[in-house]
């Protein structure tokens, strides 16, 4: 059953990739890189199980909180073409 669970996250992961280079817009693609990161948590989780290995959570977890902080950081790049203090209109820095 969680080989079949495996094959499902593969496809999933597969059909991504192709909304992540096929995508329309910019904020499709960058979905498309969230699911990704998130088919990859699925992934270590199920292989981590398989092979009877509980450390392998941690590692998901640590790759979901990075995956989830990158997707934040590369909208806002694209916003605001930085990832620094964003000036505002008047030119002083927001905090």
């Amino acid at each position: 059953m969680f080989i079949a669970a495996s094959a499902a996250v593969l496809v999933t992961m597969f059909l991504t990739l192709i909304r992540l280079f096929v995508g329309p817009s910019l904020y499709d693609r960058t979905l498309a890189g969230n699911t990704f990161g998130t088919c990859t948590v699925l992934l270590i989780g199920i292989m981590g199980f398989l092979a009877d290995r509980p450390d392998f959570l941690d590692i998901a977890l640590v790759y979901a909180l990075i995956n989830f902080i990158g997707t934040i950081a590369v909208l806002k790049f694209f916003r605001y073409r930085a990832l620094g203090d964003v000036p505002d209109r008047a030119g002083r820095k927001k905090s």
